[in-house]
């Protein structure tokens, strides 16, 4: 069983964040920021009925429902960094990042708007 993502530290999210906003991003300041959020998605959506999915850097199950154990999920969300990163601060909005396909989700609750953004101020976990 994979290790559960935790979140990082505030003032490393903090700095990370204000790189990603100034300039191209960095794939280690992607990494960081991805795992964070997914880790604080995880704490704030307990369950294993969704998977949702930040190629190449992680993935976690969340959001209260049927347990999903083996196999491909009934209910996916598949995300690039950046797109992932902008709903978790709040930068764009759930429904903005689905009309552009930005965002792949299928199956049962894969509306993730009820839990963002995340932390839009600095990505702190509160």
């Amino acid at each position: 069983m994979p290790a559960r993502l935790k979140p990082a530290a505030a003032a490393d999210v903090a700095d990370a964040l204000d790189r990603v906003r100034a300039e191209e991003p960095a794939k280690a300041d992607l990494r960081l920021l991805t795992k964070h959020f997914l880790a604080v998605l995880e704490e704030r959506a307990p369950g294993r009925s969704v998977e949702v999915r930040v190629p190449p850097y992680a993935a976690v199950q969340c959001v209260e429902g049927v347990r999903h154990t083996r196999g491909t999920p009934p209910a996916v969300i598949e995300t690039d960094a950046v797109t992932w990163i902008a709903l978790a601060t709040g930068a764009m909005t759930w429904s903005d990042a689905v009309d552009q396909a930005l965002v792949r989700a299928s199956g049962e609750r894969t509306d993730l708007s009820p839990y963002l953004p995340l932390g839009g101020d600095v990505g702190v976990v509160r």
